[in-house]
């Protein structure tokens, strides 16, 4: 597969940005599996580049957590295992919960009838990438008002940490139809600026999430 069909508004990027894209789009997307080697030699001749910017966007991916760099082995797709994804949701938990508290004083109209486009948006996608990029939108939507950059590039991060497991949490758990339900409370709860019920409604959302996940990892370790 192309590298470079997964990366699009290839202007204005830099070069090792593009190639950290393409490469979370694949890793995301199972193109990419876990334990995987990502050879850099072969990444770069797909982008015509030397092999410089790829290091770089590796890097970027290690960050993220969706890489492991081993000095012998070169770049590895990370393995999330079932104590680090009980880990990063309870993570996300206290995170989230506090970006909530800080964004819904601060809550426009226009936030909400855009976390309400997106959630219609949600009610008609199918594809398990769409999916996941919808549910982002609809919670970072709702955070952005805190005011709290690093507060919230921690919790992407976080996101994007788990979101090739969400993925198929949502097609093979039949999750999505609860979680959609479920956003559509925490959006009242925000319309009427009820704090505490907001609150109350966003953890117990990331909490049943979490839990599911870890019974599918465990399940998944026994097969």
């Amino acid at each position: 597969m192309n590298l470079n069909e997964l990366a699009p508004n290839i202007q204005q990027r830099s070069t090792p940005d593009l190639i950290a894209e393409a490469l979370r789009e694949a890793i995301l997307r199972g193109i990419f599996q876990e334990g995987q080697s990502l050879r850099q030699d072969e990444i770069a001749t797909q982008f015509g580049v030397s092999r410089i910017p790829v290091r770089e966007a590796l890097k970027q991916l290690e960050a993220e957590g969706l890489v492991t760099l081993h000095l012998n082995r070169g770049a590895i797709v990370s393995v999330l295992t079932i104590a680090e994804a009980q880990e990063i949701c309870e993570i996300r938990s206290a995170l989230e919960v506090k970006a909530m508290q800080l964004a819904i004083p601060k809550l426009t109209q226009a936030d909400l009838e855009k976390a309400t486009v997106i959630l219609a948006a949600t009610d008609q996608a199918t594809d398990a990438g769409t999916l996941a990029k919808l549910n982002w939108e609809f919670h970072g939507t709702l955070y952005a008002t805190a005011e709290r950059p690093r507060l919230l590039t921690m919790i992407k991060t976080l996101h994007v940490n788990i979101d090739r497991y969400v993925r198929v949490q949502m097609v093979q758990m039949n999750y999505q139809e609860h979680s959609q339900k479920e956003h559509y409370q925490l959006l009242d709860a925000c319309q009427k600026r009820d704090t505490k019920a907001a609150i109350r409604l966003l953890k117990r959302h990331i909490d049943t999430a979490g839990e599911q996940l870890v019974a599918y990892l465990q399940q998944k370790a026994k097969t």
